[in-house]
C-alpha cells in the first residue's frame, strides 16, 4: 500500500497572501496616553499579545489548510482486475525424442523446442496462474495452478521423455488438465494442448473430456506438432470454443503460442485510489486555538 498527501483544492492557499499583505500595511492606529496603562508597560503584557498574534495566525492557517480540502492518497491493489488461469498440458511420450523439428540445430528433439519455447510462454504471462501437465502412456500433474512461474520453469528443465510412459493418452492428459481448473474462479480459464500424434492410450472417452471441459467453462488450444494431422486435437479445441495450431518447426511454435498469447490477453494489474479527507482534523485545530484566543481577551478587549 502507498499513501500520498495532498490538496484538493491547493490553489486556495495563495489566500494567505491578502492576509499577509494586510498585516504589513494595514495597521490600526495605536492611541497615545500621556499616562500610559500601568500593566500594558510590564514585560509579561508583551508576551501575552504575541501569544493572541501567533494564535490568530494559526486560526487562519489551518483554516485556509482546511478549505484546500487536505486529503491523504493510498493506493490498493485492485483485487478485481483481470487473469487467467492456463493449464499447459504437454506431449512426452516417445516420439517426442525425433529431431528435425528446429532445422537450425537438426538434432534438437521435439521435446528440448517445445521444451525451450513453452518456457518462454509462461515467462510472458506475468499475471495468469499457470499449472503444468504431462502425459504419454498416463499423465501426471507436474505443478498445480501458481504464480510461481521460477519453479515452473524448473519443473520443465527437468521433465525428461518417458517419464510417464511411452504412448499418448491425449485424452487423459486432458482431463486432467481439467481437474486443475474445476475449483477455479476466474472468469477466463484455458488449456493449451501440445501433442505430436494421435491417442493411443486414454482410458476416459472424447465425449467425456469434452463434456467436463463444457460444464466448467474451459477453453482449449490443441498445438499438432510436426504434421500429425491429429483429428482428435482438432476436435478438442473446435467443441470448446478454442483453436487448433499446427506448428512444423520451432519458428512455427513461437508464432502459434504467440497467437495464443495474442488472443488471451490479461489485463495488467491496477491500483485504485481511495482519498481519506483531514480538512475535519485541520478545522478543529483551528478552532482549539480560537478557543485558546477566547481564554486570553478580557470582556473589554477588542478582538
Amino acid at each position: 500500500m502507498f499513501n500520498d498527501f495532498t490538496f484538493l483544492y491547493p490553489y486556495l492557499l495563495l489566500l494567505i497572501i491578502p492576509f499577509i499583505f494586510a498585516h504589513k500595511y494595514f495597521k490600526n492606529d495605536t492611541a497615545s496616553y500621556y499616562m500610559p496603562h500601568f500593566y500594558n508597560t510590564l514585560p509579561h503584557a508583551n508576551k501575552k499579545e504575541n501569544l493572541k498574534s501567533t494564535l490568530k495566525w494559526l486560526i487562519l492557517i489551518f483554516m485556509l489548510l482546511a478549505l484546500a480540502f487536505p486529503v491523504v492518497v493510498k493506493r490498493i491493489k485492485d483485487t478485481k482486475h483481470k487473469s487467467i488461469d492456463i493449464v499447459l498440458s504437454l506431449d512426452t511420450s516417445g516420439s517426442m525424442s525425433m529431431i528435425g523439428f528446429n532445422p537450425k540445430k537438426y538434432k534438437q528433439s521435439r521435446w528440448d523446442v517445445v521444451r525451450e519455447v513453452t518456457k518462454d510462454f509462461i515467462q510472458k504471462r506475468k499475471y495468469d496462474r499457470i499449472g503444468l501437465v504431462v502425459f504419454a502412456s498416463s499423465t501426471a500433474v507436474a505443478s498445480p495452478l501458481s504464480h510461481d512461474k521460477q519453479s515452473q520453469l524448473d519443473i520443465i528443465n527437468s521433465i525428461e521423455l518417458g517419464v510417464v510412459g511411452k504412448s499418448t493418452a491425449l485424452v487423459d492428459g486432458v482431463v486432467s488438465a481439467v481437474s486443475l481448473l474445476k475449483k477455479s474462479k476466474k472468469s477466463s480459464k484455458v488449456i493449451i494442448v501440445l501433442s505430436d500424434g494421435e491417442d493411443s492410450a486414454s482410458k476416459i472417452p472424447l465425449s467425456v473430456a469434452l463434456k467436463f471441459a463444457k460444464t466448467y467453462g474451459i477453453k482449449i488450444y490443441t498445438i499438432t506438432i510436426d504434421k500429425s494431422n491429429s483429428n482428435m486435437l482438432k476436435i478438442l479445441s473446435n467443441q470448446n470454443g478454442g483453436r487448433n495450431f499446427e506448428a512444423n518447426n520451432k519458428e512455427d511454435l513461437y508464432d502459434v503460442y504467440q497467437m495464443i498469447d495474442t488472443l488471451e490477453r490479461t489485463a495488467p494489474e491496477k491500483k485504485q485510489k481511495i482519498l481519506e479527507p483531514l480538512a475535519f482534523y485541520f478545522l478543529a485545530l483551528a478552532l482549539v486555538f480560537a478557543f485558546l484566543l477566547l481564554l486570553l481577551i478580557t470582556p473589554r478587549e477588542k478582538f
